[in-house]
């Protein structure tokens, strides 16, 4: 009788690569980020990356940054987390105390909405804006509101597969 397979991925590393996959479908030529909302029961509720809202034409959007606030893309663009959240069409009890991967640690606005949803834990893979003030907020928002939040333990190894 043949036996299963031992070597298969985690459920961490599941979940992480879809947030990386879904982070290929940014536009934004600087950060691609993704998430992934998972429940209790390992299924995955939502997806979701960094983009323009729907209405408007990201072929024609400017990526950049400008001191002119019509032009900067951080005053258009809509957050991985918050377009998973978004993008979610079921019951808000099923987001009790789900997962998120998201591929890059949550600013204070997404904290905010992961919270407020109910998610229990939130797992990312960089964490390349640790040292501002926003990842301080948000790592108080989820430390006063007990959300969980750690680094995926095998980050290096990610790219190299």
């Amino acid at each position: 009788m043949p036996y299963k397979r031992s070597d298969v991925i985690s459920w961490d590393e599941f979940f992480m690569r879809v947030a990386m996959i879904a982070a290929q479908r940014s536009k934004d030529p600087h950060t691609q980020v993704g998430a992934c909302l998972a429940d209790t029961n390992d299924r995955i509720l939502s997806v979701g990356y960094n983009g323009t809202p729907s209405g408007i034409n990201d072929d024609e959007f400017p990526w950049g940054t400008s001191d002119d606030p019509l032009y900067d893309k951080h005053n258009f663009v809509i957050h991985a987390e918050a377009n998973a959240l978004l993008n979610y069409r079921g019951t808000l009890k099923d987001m009790q105390n789900a997962t998120a991967y998201v591929t890059l640690f949550p600013c204070q606005e997404c904290a905010k909405m992961l919270v407020q949803a109910g998610i229990g834990e939130v797992i990312y893979w960089q964490n390349t804006y640790k040292d501002t003030v926003g990842a301080a907020i948000a790592r108080s928002i989820f430390d006063k509101c007990g959300v969980s939040y750690r680094q995926y333990e095998d980050a290096d190894t990610l790219t190299e597969k």
